[in-house]
């Protein structure tokens, strides 16, 4: 793993990794249940908790990161309080998707895959979201927005400042 796949933070508190990983071993739970867990402490996922918690779980890292790459919900990078998820799945690109995420894309600053350098918006495309019927959808710290088009995009993103 080299250093840019994993990010890292200049000081970080690990007694919370630490204190998460050790209960959850205590209950026996999975790993990946700590990993969310650690995750919605830290809001991502760092090398050095990462560490933290394949020595708290006794797992290789490679375990934890291999987990930590498989599942979309988590993430190595630190996400933006607006975390912006836009379909690009079959149903979406037809109806126009990908012109959404291009408007977003120029209005945020960001390509897909990115967060703005202020840590407010995140944004990602996605491979489906199972709402085909009101695609285009973005989807924002878990809210829906349903038919989304260019004039759309301006009011949704007047609404988050």
């Amino acid at each position: 793993m080299s250093s840019e796949q994993l990010s890292s933070v200049e000081e970080i508190d690990l007694a919370a990794a630490r204190r998460i990983a050790a209960e959850h071993r205590a209950k026996g739970s999975s790993l990946v249940t700590v990993l969310q867990d650690v995750q919605t402490e830290y809001g991502y996922l760092s090398r050095e908790v990462l560490e933290v918690v394949a020595e708290q779980m006794q797992v290789p890292l490679s375990q934890a990161y291999g987990l930590a790459t498989f599942y979309t919900s988590f993430s190595l990078q630190p996400r933006g309080r607006y975390h912006i998820s836009v379909c690009m799945g079959t149903a979406c690109h037809v109806r126009g998707a990908a012109n959404v995420l291009g408007k977003l894309e120029r209005d945020l600053g960001i390509k897909a895959g990115q967060t703005t350098a202020d840590l407010k918006h995140s944004l990602e495309s996605v491979n489906c979201l199972g709402a085909c019927a009101a695609g285009p959808i973005v989807v924002i710290n878990g809210v829906q927005h349903g038919k989304v088009d260019s004039r759309k995009v301006n009011e949704i993103l007047r609404e988050l400042d």
